[in-house]
């Protein structure tokens, strides 16, 4: 079972809280089961054009849900009567909940709350063992932190138990503590013109796709594959992972001076899709940048993490990056222009050895006058 608290924003310009419930026609057009290199998909239609799904992952031991998609259709009058935007608005956020060993049945009869962009979606009486193995439901079972034993039955909440103001306010929802995202993996990309590389690229890419709160999505470069535009002038780098995103970097050539040339990272594209159908969730582009520079015929670096804003939505965020998009030679990068928070780490690195080498020379030197003053006084005159 699950239902919808959903705020939105109404004609006259106040902000509205609603309940949007499951339907008594419900659909899962979709739906696949999934295999050893494929997730599995719990897809719902109901109502007037509301869609919900939930993409599930596995690894050798467990599997565990991935991404959670609810598209609202505020062209429901019944139950969006109001409603300023009008059309289906897509909120995509990440399963809060722990892995699940395989072979066995996750169940949570009391309620649950995921929050999401103005909604928070409530579950209850769930039942769920993807990946079934040999067609048999298991008998183990793996119980949600709300069916502890301590733990009251809960009531979903619905609009008619919450404070209502000037705006309707959501009562808060229990929240577990957010899990820490681990840097991610360096990935190696390169294009190719004919036989000849002509683009090469290090880069760990992670994107932060939440306005509120931090809703980070590391990029598996050895799920990604890179296409794109090698040129004299521009040239465009697309990296998909293979699931449900895409992210494009384009660099552009621009002159310093009559003889001098730079290249520099002009645009970044991010586009959210569907895993299921390939449709787009959300896109972002920032076609007004000006990062990474450096001469042409060099390459760029930067280890430290770097941020690139792309709206107010979305960030990407590059780790240990070295990336050359012009006159790649034997598929080498050239001589790397680093960026300033390396340089200050490069400098303050001597730095400190020469200091410590100071040290080192005063306390040898002390060491060298208290030994001769005790050498001294272990003579007497005649």
């Amino acid at each position: 079972m699950m239902r919808f608290l959903i705020t939105y924003e109404s004609n006259n310009g106040d902000y509205k809280t609603t309940t949007l419930n499951l339907s008594s026609s419900v659909t899962h057009n979709g739906s696949v089961c999934g295999n050893d290199t494929q997730a599995a998909v719990v897809a719902v239609q109901f109502g007037e054009g509301h869609y919900w799904s939930i993409n599930i992952t596995k690894n050798n031991e467990t599997y565990q849900g991935d991404f959670i998609t609810l598209t609202y259709n505020t062209n429901d009058t019944a139950v969006f009567p109001d409603a300023k935007r009008k059309g289906p608005v897509t909120v995509l956020v990440k399963d809060p909940l722990h892995p699940v060993q395989l072979n066995t049945v996750f169940v949570c009869h009391n309620s649950y709350f995921v929050e999401g962009e103005n909604v928070t979606q409530i579950f209850w009486n769930v039942t769920v063992q993807a990946f079934v193995q040999n067609g048999t439901v298991s008998k183990k079972e793996s119980r949600c932190p709300a069916d502890t034993p301590t733990s009251a039955p809960t009531v979903p909440p619905t609009t008619s138990n919450v404070t209502t103001a000037s705006t309707t306010t959501l009562a808060p929802a229990p929240t577990s503590a957010p899990i820490p995202v681990e840097n991610p993996d360096t990935g190696n990309y390169s294009l190719k013109s004919g036989n000849k590389t002509c683009f090469l690229a290090t880069v760990g890419l992670q994107l932060n796709v939440s306005q509120d709160k931090p809703h980070l999505i590391n990029i598996n470069p050895k799920t990604t594959v890179a296409d794109g535009v090698c040129g004299n002038t521009t040239a465009t780098l697309k990296l998909n992972d293979g699931n449900s995103t895409l992210i494009g970097f384009t660099f552009a050539v621009k002159n310093t001076s009559a003889s001098v040339q730079k290249f520099y990272l002009k645009e970044v594209n991010v586009t959210l899709l569907n895993r299921l159908n390939g449709s787009v969730i959300s896109s972002a582009d920032n076609t007004n940048l000006s990062k990474w520079d450096a001469f042409l015929g060099s390459s760029y670096m930067c280890r430290k993490e770097q941020t690139l804003q792309i709206n107010e939505d979305v960030q990407v965020h590059t780790f240990n990056l070295w990336i050359q998009p012009f006159l790649v030679e034997a598929n080498k990068f050239a001589t790397a222009e680093e960026c300033a928070a390396d340089s200050d780490l490069n400098f303050l690195i001597p730095i400190a050895v020469g200091v410590a080498l100071g040290f080192l020379i005063i306390l040898v030197f002390i060491s060298y006058i208290i030994g001769r003053r005790k050498s001294r006084t272990g003579y007497q005159s005649v």
